[in-house]
């Protein structure tokens, strides 16, 4: 459930916000302006995996969560009281990327404590099943958000929905994350079942993750998960916009085809966690690498040579499936690859440095489009991607996926 509320926070401006735009920004640059809300967030989360991840190896990674999720749910409902274009101008959109830019902190910071905590606290036998069900929340949040904007658009029309509609989606955010507060204040402690020994706190975690004995661990990993958000801006954010420019599809069949593919690759994410405690971390990210490196190029242009019916939204959804599906045991091998004393140091770092190359396709799938063709160059992407999950995994030793975490 904490995934779930810093997925659906993170989700908010970018689907929550679109209809009311141009109430908010003003009617000029409105992409631009949109994109400064996304490189906001962007900014701010592998900033707050830096300084709360370190401050979760020193402190414990209980309270250390616990100020992330104070943060966004502060940060979120502050959002949610932005004054309109008409009030403070040009303000309202410096207002609303600040307080992104401080939520993406608090975001970053927040599951770089509470995943490797829930990591430290499952069975070894459950561990990937267990992160399974916690990365399939990301899919969950993105379709929650999308069906609340589409009920609010109906119940109160377009004009009232971006007057103050668009409010509503994060005030919820807001008070679900106060809510997940109480919850770890009350319940939630860093001792784990196993009674293990607590390790020597370092005095510099990040230092060591970043120049010392596990620089090399984090460079493996980041490679991995960069082939992975590879894929989720391939297979998600750029076909989502491929699709809508179709003359056979108008956006209630795009919204249709993205929430069944969403809900697909949701439970075959849980699925893979659990294979890979089966079959093996390590071998499981390299044989899923590689057969994504020729399936998902092969499903994503069939996809436009389909026309609109149930066999679109089928290709769309085996698309998903052999790509973002593999987030399933991330959760569990990022949390095995570094050891207690510095490990939220290190999945988080690993964990958000890796979204930048990825999230900068806007700068370089253009020319690679103008090279390869509209389709081309993002089958290309996704072949790529599929390599760098493959090559990521095979430069990293076999973890153990039936031993307590050191």
């Amino acid at each position: 459930m904490g995934n779930y509320v810093d997925q659906f926070d993170i989700f908010l401006p970018i689907i929550a916000l679109a209809p009311a735009a141009a109430h908010l920004y003003g009617t000029e640059n409105m992409v631009t302006n949109a994109g400064l809300i996304f490189i906001a967030t962007l900014v701010g989360r592998p900033l707050g995996a830096a300084v709360f991840g370190s401050l979760a190896d020193r402190i414990g990674r209980s309270r250390t969560t616990q100020i992330t999720i104070a943060g966004v749910a502060l940060t979120t409902l502050l959002i949610a009281a932005v004054p309109a274009h008409g009030l403070l101008g040009a303000g309202t959109l410096l207002l609303i990327v600040a307080l992104r830019f401080l939520g993406g902190i608090f975001i970053g910071g927040g599951y770089t404590a509470a995943v490797p905590l829930a990591m430290e606290w499952a069975p070894p036998r459950r561990r990937g099943l267990v992160s399974g069900l916690i990365m399939w929340m990301s899919p969950w949040a993105n379709a929650s958000i999308a069906a609340l904007v589409f009920v609010l658009l109906g119940a109160l029309g377009a004009d009232r929905y971006a007057d103050w509609g668009w409010r509503v989606p994060f005030l919820l955010g807001g008070l679900m994350a106060l809510g997940l507060l109480v919850y770890y204040r009350r319940y939630v402690v860093d001792t784990s079942p196993t009674d293990a020994p607590v390790p020597a706190r370092p005095r510099h975690p990040l230092r060591e993750i970043l120049f010392g004995a596990y620089r090399k661990q984090l460079w493996q990993v980041f490679v991995l998960m960069s082939g992975m958000w590879l894929f989720t801006n391939m297979a998600v954010a750029v076909l989502s916009g491929q699709l809508k420019t179709s003359d056979s599809l108008d956006d209630q069949r795009v919204a249709f085809t993205m929430f069944v593919a969403t809900a697909a690759s949701a439970v075959t994410m849980a699925a893979c966690g659990q294979l890979s405690t089966l079959v093996g971390r390590r071998r499981f990210f390299v044989a899923f690498g590689l057969a994504a490196a020729v399936l998902a190029p092969v499903l994503y242009l069939a996809v436009f040579r389909q026309g609109a019916g149930p066999g679109l939204v089928l290709l769309v959804a085996g698309l998903h499936v052999v790509t973002v599906s593999v987030y399933g045991p991330v959760g569990a091998y990022l949390t095995e690859r570094f050891p207690a004393a510095v490990r939220s140091s290190g999945y988080g770092v690993a964990y958000s440095l890796s979204i930048v190359l990825p999230a900068l396709y806007p700068y370089y799938l253009p020319p690679l489009q103008g090279l390869l063709g509209q389709y081309g160059a993002v089958a290309a992407l996704l072949a790529l991607a599929g390599a760098l999950v493959a090559v990521g995994a095979a430069a990293g030793p076999r973890v153990s996926t039936r031993h307590p975490l050191r």
